[in-house]
């Protein structure tokens, strides 16, 4: 059997929730035990060897619950494996937005100058659903089982 770990997320509208759920689903695959929860739910980290926390960039900010995630459990993460990921970009890599992105969340963990990642990454996200439009989505679900198999290996 393999370690056990933690998926934590913030999300606004679902699509991290998602994101999260799929990473595990991955891990488990790979004979881990896994627990997905909201990270403002999470009171306690217990015995979980590896840590993995996402949240949304919005209007150029991560998710506050992330923040409060770390600030919170700061004394054991500091001795812990740590994964992050964030959901930034709505349009495709060719129109540019994804190196802004990257910098973005390097800057909200720049805030956290104690937290060392074993790895971060950075997923497309999706628009904010809006009556009668279709939002774009541009999560990459084969990157995003890529990542949570790379993070245990």
């Amino acid at each position: 059997m393999g370690m056990r770990i933690l998926v934590a997320f913030a999300t606004k509208y679902g699509s991290t929730r998602e994101v999260a759920e799929a990473i595990a689903a991955t891990l488990r695959e790979e004979g881990h035990e896994v627990d997905v929860q909201p990270a403002g739910n999470v009171k306690a980290l217990g015995d979980h060897g590896l840590v993995v926390l996402g949240a949304p960039l919005y209007a150029g900010n991560w998710h506050k619950d992330a923040h409060r995630f770390l600030k919170r459990h700061r004394s054991i993460l500091e001795s812990r494996p740590v994964a992050i990921f964030a959901l930034g970009p709505r349009k495709p890599p060719s129109e540019g937005t994804w190196p802004r992105s990257r910098e973005q969340l390097d800057g909200a963990l720049a805030k956290h100058p104690w937290l060392a990642p074993m790895t971060t990454a950075l997923f497309g996200g999706v628009d904010p659903p809006k009556k009668g439009k279709e939002p774009r989505d541009q999560r990459d679900w084969q990157a995003i089982a890529r990542w949570a198999s790379e993070i245990v290996s």
